[in-house]
């Protein structure tokens, strides 16, 4: 599939690892920075959406997004572990639990930008899971020096692989598998951000501590991804 990612905010808190561990497959490694664990909230707006060599549906080709994930690796290739991934198109998030295996949940979710100044509202609907919402207001600054491998900034952004668990439904095995997608785009246009306001029960939703301290921020630019298909592992 081919898409486009923008209106993205990265805000990340270190978590001690032992508090993520349970929350990952045995098979997969908790992928620590420094010997620090991560997790991040992200929101973004994902346009354009259509598979490769066809054209978009109109009205299935855009939705608002908001994921918790933190990083894991297996066999030395990074990648990111999604919590949950609220958004706003049901027919794409049946697909995703469907045919992806990723923890997708409905959400009212809108991302307005007011004079470079953007706000996420989101409110999750999903029947059978633990509420959860969230509020945050932020602006975008001056843009960074590219991530450079071995900083904390490229970890937590330029990663390049998705680890997921689930049936083999083409061959009929209802057996949990390990499944990794692979993504491409471009490196990241990271920015400074100023949070004007931040309200939140995603991470409580999934029976986490509130996280303390102010979050680690990165704006992104916008930019065209391709998601390749999912193999197992």
């Amino acid at each position: 599939m081919r898409q486009r990612w923008s209106n993205l905010l990265f805000a990340h808190w270190p978590v001690p690892p032992e508090l993520l561990r349970p929350y990952l497959p045995a098979r997969l490694e908790l992928d620590l920075f420094e010997g620090q664990a991560w997790l991040g909230v992200v929101p973004f707006t994902m346009s354009h959406i259509r598979p490769l060599g066809l054209p978009a549906v109109p009205g299935l080709s855009a939705l608002h997004e908001l994921n918790v994930r933190t990083y894991a690796t297996l066999d030395g290739v990074p990648g990111v572990w999604f919590l949950s991934l609220d958004a706003t198109q049901p027919l794409g998030v049946w697909a995703a639990r469907t045919l992806f295996h990723l923890p997708y949940l409905h959400a009212r979710i809108s991302l307005t930008e007011t004079a470079g100044t953007l706000r996420a509202v989101a409110e999750r609907t999903h029947r059978g899971v633990a509420p959860a919402s969230f509020a945050a207001t932020w602006t975008p600054g001056a843009a960074l020096a590219p991530a450079q491998p071995g900083t904390l900034a490229y970890f937590l952004t330029e990663r390049y692989s998705l680890y997921t668990a689930g049936a083999d439904l083409r061959q009929g095995i209802q057996s949990p598998y390990l499944w990794r997608g692979r993504l491409w785009h471009e490196p990241w246009t990271l920015r400074e951000a100023t949070l004007q306001e931040w309200d939140s029960t995603l991470v409580e939703s999934h029976g986490l501590p509130t996280l303390q301290g102010p979050p680690l921020l990165y704006a992104a630019d916008p930019l065209d991804v391709q998601v390749q298909e999912l193999r197992r592992v």
